[in-house]
C-alpha cells in the first residue's frame, strides 16, 4: 500500500509579490527551498491563512537570501502581498518507509526569516 505523507512545509511564510503576468508558479527563496527540501519544479500545495484559499502550483527558485515568496500566473488571484501562507509538499511511500519518515518543517516570521525548524507537530490539545 502507498501512503501520502507531508514531506515538508514552510509555515506562515509571507507572500512578497503576486505576478499575474509571470509564467505560473511560486518563486521561493533558494535558501528556504534548500532548508525545507523543496525541489525546483516540485508540486506545491499552498494554504492561504489570510483569505482561506487553497491551491496547487509548482516551485521555481528565487534568488538566495532574497526572502521572496512570489505567487505567479493564475494563482496570483488567490494570494496578495503580505498574505501569510503555508507551503507544503507531499510524498508517496510504503508503510515501511512511513514508519521511519520525518517531515522537514520550517517556521518563518513576517520577514520570511527562519525562526525554527522541526520534524514533528505536537499533538493538538483539546
Amino acid at each position: 500500500m502507498q501512503l501520502t505523507l507531508l514531506k515538508c512545509k514552510l509555515h506562515r511564510a509571507r507572500v512578497t509579490q503576486a505576478e499575474l503576468e509571470y509564467e505560473g508558479s511560486c518563486a521561493i527563496d533558494e535558501d528556504l527551498m534548500r532548508l525545507a527540501g523543496i525541489r525546483e519544479y516540485e508540486q506545491l500545495h499552498i494554504y492561504n491563512l489570510t483569505n482561506g484559499e487553497r491551491f496547487s502550483t509548482y516551485a521555481i527558485r528565487a534568488e538566495a537570501g532574497s526572502r521572496v515568496i512570489s505567487v505567479n500566473g493564475a494563482a496570483a488571484h488567490k494570494a496578495s502581498p503580505d498574505d501569510r501562507v503555508i507551503i507544503c509538499c507531499y510524498v508517496g511511500m510504503s508503510e515501511e518507509q512511513a514508519a521511519a519518515f520525518k517531515p522537514k518543517l520550517v517556521y518563518c516570521n513576517e520577514h520570511n526569516e527562519v525562526i525554527g525548524t522541526g520534524d514533528s507537530i505536537p499533538a493538538q490539545a483539546a
